[in-house]
Order: C-alpha cells, then structure tokens, then sequence
C-alpha cells in the first residue's frame, strides 16, 4: 500500500508457530504474542513482560571500571582537586551532574566544566585543557566525551594530570593514552554495555566506588538522570536499559527531585512523569542551555538541592528552549524540503553558512524526522565548517565517521550508531556528500524498502483494556518503539491546526466510538493536505498513545501515515 507520503506500508511478518508457542508458552494474548516475535525478544526481556527485575552492575567486575576505580579513590584518598568535563548535551549534563552530586556528597574537591560549542568546540581539546589546568586539577574526568581526543591527552600526560575517559562513542586504535578508558565500544564482544549511554556508565562507575568506599550515599535517588540521558541520546531500550527504565519510572516520586519537579510545576503538570515527558519536555528543556551558549545551567540545575538556584536554573533554561523554538522555526522555514525530496538522495546534506551552530543537531533530527532519512546539517565556523548528524535504524553513522577520518574528507569528529559531529574544510563538501551517498548505497541494498506496521486493528479493539495490554511490554522507545497499526475505514471530521506544526484530529469509524489523534510537525506535508481536505473514508497508519492528566487515562491516535482507498468503479 502507497501512502500519500510516498511510502509503502507492509504488515510485519512474524512466524505464526513461533507465535503460537509464545503463546503456549507463556500465556501471553495473540498481540503481545506476536509483538515478541517480531522484535526478538531473548527469554530475559521476556521474563520481564510479567515480573519485575532488579537493576543489576553488569560492569562491576569488568576490568576498566576497577582500574579507573582505584585511581579516582586514590584522588580522593590524596584529596587533589578534580575537574569533570562533560558534553553540552543531556547525557554529558546528567553524567556531570551525577559525579558532582556524588563529590559534593563526600565533600571531595572538584569543579567541572561543559565546553561552550562556539567558543571551545566539542569535547577534550588541547586549547580547552589549556585553560582548565589553570585551576590546577591532579585529575580529570571526561564524560561522554574523549574517545577520539589523543592530542588533548597525550597533552595532559606532558602536564602529569591523570585522566580517566568514560564514554560511550565510537573508538579507534591507536586509543588515547588516558590513564583509564571507560568505553564498551573498545571491546565488540560487550554487546549489552554497548547500549549503555555515558550517563549509565557513570551511575555504574560510581556505583562501584560507592561499594568500595562503603559510602551510604543513595545513587538509586537519581537513576532518572540515567533515564533522561537514555531517552535524550536515542539509545535503545532494549535488555539491560529496559529493565533500568522500568525501574526509574516506577519507583520515581517527582516529589522528591526538586528540579525534575519545578518544571513540571511550571508547566501545571500535575501527573505521574512518563518516558514521553522526559523526551520531549524535560530533555529539549535541558540541552538548551549547551545550544544557546549556556552550557553550565543544566548542570549547576540538576545537581543542585538549593531551590533558589533550582528555580532561578529552570527558569532561565525554560526561557532559552522557548527561543531555541523560535530560531528552530526560521531556520525550518528558510528550508526548500521540496527541493529536497525532489532530489530524493540517500542521505541528506543540507549545507547554510550561517546557521546557528547550537541548533544544526536538532536541525538534522527534525529533517531526519520528516524523510526518514540520514540528514546531516553543515554551516560555517570561522574557518571551518561544522556539522552535525542524526541517522535511522538502518545506517550506523559512528563508523560513517571513522571512514571519513581514514579518507581524510574530515577533520576530526566522533559519534554513535544515532548521531555524530564532525568538523571538515569546505572545498571538501562536494567529495563528502559522494563518498556519503556511495557509502549508504554499499550498506543498504535495496533503495526503496517498504516501511512495516505491526498489524491491522479494528476500531473496537482501541480501547483502555487493549492500552494497558500493549503496555506490558513498555515503556517504550528506541528499538521498543510503539506498535504501529493499521486502521480501515475511518473519517477525519474536526481538525485544528496546532502551533502551526500539528495537526489534532478527531477520528470517526463506521461504527464505534470516535477517538482523538494528532499527527506531529505534520504542517505543510502532503499527510496535512489530506487531513485538512478530505472527506472520504480514508485508511491511517497509527500509534495507540495514551494520555494521563490528573490520574485520568484517554486514548489518542498518533497519526504515522495515511492511505487513500481505491475509487470503486
């Protein structure tokens, strides 16, 4: 089935006597039956489905983690002065913030520092470590940062100040010469701790320390800061980051985080927090700061318990997401999109020379969002050009960096499976986007592969009891994404247009009740012309999303796609 966007929508096949022995075996309804099947859960993701599971240290007993171990204690043991350098985005604010609650705990000597993206670029850098050591520490901590920085640290041991990497992005040999390197990508066999983001590296690091030291500090309060981090770096939740989802957002009282919980009062949220509200309230909320050249806010609010700075923090963050939204739109807007689907590349490169270059990541996303494509985002920085990338499923773009290095058509850069940054001169752009285009073909065969819903669902079957049946296998996210459905025969008979983005829609079978749904950053997509024109019975492509206000549950569509019908002769 073609879809007014352009897609072709498949239902996923799954092995129906696979299914049947799920369902054999365990108990489970045909749909959760089917769900497992086709996402592959192994027997311990599937234990989880019906029992709880507690949050184990996979690492504590790997061999980095005891030898960074033995060195912080030694620092703290000799009381030297300690820096901890993070990333500017959620998941260097969260690690940051967990070491720095942790040190102020045991009243340890340390200062950090979240580069600002202009003026000191990403990362550990030779320059920035020039002007760190300044504040004379014996020791510095790099969180989710560091894995490629060998300049920067060959730089550190000319100084003798140790260094200790904990870091979850791409790696190459020959690695830096830290001290200890905390990184699951050195070792390809460590599947699981490969998932983990530099935030849960670090709870697990300092988990390790704290059973050393027999210290009585209480790291599970901040398990969410592991979740946010989780949700915001678009790792999966799968295996181990499940389990840790499920632990965080359960047991978590906002109550007791005074500023998780100030900005939910700013906003008059009054509800149980949700994986969606991390990803899309609190996360866009935190990384504004390092986008906007506030870098230190989103650190000094999450670490802090003095509610004067908590609320001065929330604010002022508050207000530069608000401004990010504004600068986010123009830039939007000054984009041809129908040029770009017009040119229906692989992989889109969107060069501008004077974009702001806190915002060209979120850029990426949201033109990676809108084709479902790879999309990188490129613009001028004095003398150079940087860019930021943000990819799908089915392209890993960390190791599209590594290529490029090796090629020499970048400078520098480093990154993930979702998401890299990479700096390059501009006479290579032309090189850069064919070396890209010829690479995505080599990786992914066929060009035009169809996009999968999960099963057709019939309009009674959307209902509370099926919701709560869907959400034994939450929460979801990443690679344990919503199950898509298809739904026949229904007609779209009020609209409204949403902050010129939106579009909120209420649904009416043939029978049945009618239901809300809502297709997102939608506006001026062909999707948004059917929504707002057509009057006939019409097929969607749809998530089943639940909302919570004031203990109260109600069911809305997350409209994906839409399917015309075929005209009757």
């Amino acid at each position: 089935m073609i879809s007014v966007s352009g897609k072709t929508w498949v239902q996923q096949k799954v092995n129906k006597n696979l299914v049947e022995k799920v369902k054999q075996d365990f108990g489970f309804s045909n749909i959760i039956s089917q769900l497992i099947i086709s996402r592959n859960y192994d027997n311990s993701e599937i234990h989880g489905i019906s029992n709880s599971q507690v949050l184990t240290n996979i690492l504590k007993n790997d061999y980095d983690y005891q030898k960074a171990s033995l060195i912080l204690l030694n620092s703290i043991k000799n009381n030297e002065n300690i820096c901890i350098l993070g990333d500017y985005d959620v998941d260097g604010a969260c690690a940051t913030s967990l070491l720095v609650r942790y040190f102020n705990h045991i009243n340890q000597k340390h200062f950090f520092y979240i580069p600002d993206k202009v003026n000191d670029g990403y990362g550990a850098s030779k320059k920035l470590f020039q002007k760190l050591i300044l504040k004379k520490p014996k020791l510095i901590i790099m969180v989710d940062c560091g894995s490629t920085s060998n300049d920067a640290i060959d730089y550190l041991k000319q100084k003798n100040i140790k260094s200790i990497i904990i870091d979850h992005h791409e790696i190459y040999k020959p690695y830096p010469v830290s001290d200890a390197i905390i990184n699951p990508k050195k070792d390809k066999n460590k599947k699981e701790s490969s998932l983990l983001c530099a935030t849960a590296l670090t709870y697990f690091f300092i988990d390790i320390l704290i059973k050393k030291s027999k210290s009585n500090y209480k790291l599970s309060n901040f398990l969410i800061y592991v979740l946010l981090a989780t949700i915001c770096d678009v790792m999966p939740l799968r295996k181990i980051n499940k389990i840790l989802a499920r632990n965080a957002i359960y047991d978590f009282n906002l109550k007791n985080n005074l500023a998780l919980s100030c900005i939910f009062k700013q906003y008059d949220l009054k509800k149980k927090i949700t994986v969606e509200d991390l990803g899309f309230l609190i996360g866009p909320i935190i990384n504004s700061g390092g986008r906007l050249n506030h870098s230190k806010y989103s650190v000094e609010l999450l670490s802090s318990d003095n509610p004067e700075i908590i609320k001065d923090r929330s604010n002022k963050l508050i207000k530069l997401n608000n401004k990010r939204k504004i600068i986010e739109q123009n830039i939007l807007n000054e984009i041809d999109f129908d040029k770009i689907q017009k040119e229906n590349k692989d992989v889109i490169i969107y060069y501008k020379n004077n974009l702001n270059e806190g915002l060209i990541g979120i850029i990426a996303s949201r033109l990676k969002d809108y084709f479902n494509k790879p999309s990188i985002i490129i613009t001028k920085a004095n003398n150079t050009l940087k860019a930021s990338a943000r990819s799908t499923p089915k392209y890993n773009i960390g190791d599209l960096i590594k290529s490029l290095i090796d090629n020499h058509i970048i400078e520098k850069g480093g990154g993930h499976n979702m998401a890299a940054g990479f700096t390059l001169k501009k006479e290579n752009l032309e090189i850069l986007d064919e070396f890209i285009q010829k690479d995505y073909s080599k990786k992914n065969s066929k060009k035009y592969s169809s996009d999968n819903y999960d099963m057709e669902l019939s309009n009674f079957a959307i209902n509370i009891k099926f919701i709560n049946e869907l959400n034994k296998l939450g929460p979801f996210g990443n690679f344990n994404f919503l199950p898509t459905f298809l739904i026949k025969n229904v007609r779209i008979i009020k609209f409204e247009v949403i902050n010129n983005k939106h579009i909120s829609a209420i649904i009416k079978p043939d029978r049945g009740s009618s239901v809300k749904a809502i297709c997102y950053n939608c506006l001026n997509t062909n999707i948004a012309n059917y929504m707002l024109s057509h009057k006939k019975k019409i097929n969607i492509i749809a998530q089943i999303h639940e909302n919570i206000w004031n203990n109260k549950k109600t069911i809305q569509l997350n409209i994906k796609d839409l399917i015309l019908q075929p005209n009757k002769s």
